[in-house]
């Protein structure tokens, strides 16, 4: 994975600060240099979050990088209100897709495809998709770093699905977003691109579920 592609699904991924449902402190944790109005602002969503078993790390991180990019302060309010909603409705679309207690992981994972364009029903959608061995959280991140490079909600939709589907291995599905660079940095836009990821998940040799061995080779099961 190129370092772009990979930095792209770590700022997706959040920081993990306090744990879903853990009261922060976030005036220590925004530092003296944050305004005081957006402490105050952030430690009412924050709160907020948290009395909803939402994470809340990521609305202080999000304080975090506005203040340390002296973004003013009513910009820096409306970003973290922003994502504090996207968490929200990213809770309701894991829920209604079949996970009854999303852990902060996927939450985020959802927030922040969310973010990059999809909508609720996207986010569903693939949560319903990624089946085991595939990790949602993971899905989630690599549609929202696809969609955050250029590549068409539908589209992202399509690609990930596309490879959960035809059977490609986890971490080929986390080589996605640095597959999708490759094919840009040759002169593809980020739909030509998403198009040619597309085909070669189409011809991809199909996958093996976990656990298989050549025949023989099996090993016995434990009654």
């Amino acid at each position: 994975m190129t370092r772009a592609a990979g930095l792209a699904l770590a700022l997706a991924a959040g920081a993990v600060l306090p744990l879903v449902g853990q009261e922060p402190d976030v005036a220590a944790q925004l530092g003296r240099r944050t305004p005081p109005e957006v402490v105050r602002a952030v430690q009412a969503m924050a709160s907020s979050a948290s009395a909803k078993g939402l994470p809340a790390g990521p609305l202080i991180q999000k304080a975090i990088e506005g203040a340390a990019k002296g973004v003013p302060a009513e910009r820096v309010i409306g970003a973290v209100r922003a994502l504090a909603d996207q968490l929200e409705a990213a809770a309701g679309a894991l829920r209604s897709g079949g996970i009854d207690h999303p852990d902060a992981d996927v939450v985020e994972g959802g927030a922040y495809a969310l973010g990059a364009g999809l909508n609720v029903d996207q986010v569903r959608e693939l949560v319903r998709t990624s089946h085991a061995p595939y990790d949602p959280a993971v899905a989630l991140r690599v549609a929202a770093t696809l969609a955050a490079l250029g590549v068409s909600p539908k589209t992202t939709l399509d690609v990930v699905e596309d490879a959960i589907n035809t059977g490609r291995s986890p971490s080929d599905l986390l080589d996605l977003p640095s597959e999708l660079q490759a094919r840009i940095a040759h002169g593809a836009t980020p739909a030509q691109a998403a198009r040619g990821l597309g085909r070669a998940a189409a011809h991809a040799p199909a996958g093996r579920p976990p656990g298989w061995a050549p025949p023989g080779q099996q090993k016995p099961r434990k009654p």
